[in-house]
């Protein structure tokens, strides 16, 4: 399946640590499968003896946030639908100031409730991810955008985030912005944000070379350590439309909202981020998408394909070879480039014609650029 895009459709995304948020949840396809319409799938269920099969561990935010914690839950149930497993979601105690101990606790009743499987969202799962599974050694551990690679019953999850940005990159600077901003959550030390930065960096780069355009980039990781919509980033980007930018990638949860609501007040465009957030906003020209939901389910049937030891005491990253990153084409708003220009430049990507830096950059600024020029 070339196109990805077609197929993730849906992933929509809110999460606290780099993404924002959406609503359209029916056509989200995992890679070679048919669309799934996860509305249709209850997202609770009572089990004959009480137990649960498979069990889902919040990040911060809701369950129904539309993007990160929606469509990772979306593949932890999709599996258990449709192989006929019990299934349930825990949300850690505390909402969005949850400690270690709320999600070391959620992780706990998950178990002790018959999970084989527990999925956990979010690198800051990480110190109640690992006590969790020491605790319970017979139960495996999804970690989705995590980093462990010394515990077997934990498979990793992480993506090539760069990809993505590279790709949304690419098309916002053939579309024809010249005025290009990117403000990005956690304050510039998340590894996935920073990764679809400096890739989106690198794809406005390329297609402004491949256009013969300049492009004036404003970039910022202000207001943003904590992935959360405020006055202040509203106030900031609004200042950014009002000096011209035209379109800003909006890299780091609920930080969307205020994306949005400064781009709709100054006639401004958004990048959404981790699933195609179009149908959340006007403003949204297109999104940098990992397949959250495609890629837990690769990873629970590995457990019972018993092929654990191909994501257990690993991180596994997913990226366009696998047909897990890219922009949607199904919701396609682009006028200046087509969606064949971008099937052709997607398969560069996928085949690694187009090699694109995985590097943790903060500051592109301080990186030689032939056809970006940085600026306050």
């Amino acid at each position: 399946m070339k196109k990805f895009l077609s197929l993730m459709l849906i992933v929509v995304m809110v999460f606290a640590l780099a993404a924002c948020g959406g609503d359209k949840d029916k056509k989200d396809e995992p890679t070679g499968g048919n669309a799934i319409d996860y509305d249709a799938i209850a997202d609770t269920m009572e089990s004959d003896d009480g137990t649960y099969e498979l069990a889902f561990v919040t990040d911060v935010g809701q369950l129904k946030d539309g993007s990160f914690n929606q469509f990772t839950w979306n593949g932890v149930k999709a599996y258990a639908s449709q192989n006929e497993l019990s299934y349930k979601y825990y949300q850690p105690a505390n909402g969005n100031q949850a400690t270690d101990t709320d999600r070391f606790d959620a992780m706990k009743s998950a178990a002790d409730a018959g999970a084989k499987i527990i999925v956990a969202a979010g690198f800051l799962q990480e110190k109640a991810i690992r006590q969790a599974a020491e605790a319970y050694p017979d139960v495996h551990f999804i970690f989705i955008d995590g980093g462990i690679t010394d515990v077997d019953n934990i498979a990793s999850v992480s993506y090539k985030e760069e990809q993505a940005g590279y790709l949304a990159g690419y098309a916002a600077a053939m579309e024809g912005y010249t005025k290009i901003g990117f403000s990005g959550g956690g304050g510039g030390s998340n590894p996935a944000c920073e990764r679809y930065g400096y890739g989106f960096v690198q794809g406005v780069e390329a297609g402004a070379a491949e256009k013969g355009t300049k492009v004036e980039m404003r970039y910022s990781w202000e207001y943003g350590a904590n992935f959360s919509a405020s006055q202040d980033l509203q106030a900031m980007l609004s200042g950014w439309y009002e000096a011209g930018t035209e379109v800003v990638f909006m890299c780091g949860g609920s930080m969307f909202q205020s994306g949005t609501a400064a781009a709709g007040a100054n006639d401004g465009a958004i990048i959404g981020v981790d699933v195609d957030q179009s149908g959340q906003s006007d403003t949204v020209v297109t999104s940098a998408m990992k397949d959250l939901a495609g890629s837990t389910m690769d990873v629970i049937k590995g457990h019972y394909d018993d092929k654990w030891a191909d994501f257990g005491g690993k991180v596994t990253t997913f990226g366009a070879a696998e047909d897990r990153v890219g922009i949607p084409t199904d919701t396609w708003k682009l006028k200046n480039w087509t969606v064949e220009d971008y099937n052709a430049l997607f398969e560069k990507v996928k085949s690694g014609e187009i090699e694109i830096s995985a590097d943790l950059v903060s500051d592109p600024s301080t990186v030689e650029w032939k056809n970006v020029t940085f600026v306050k």
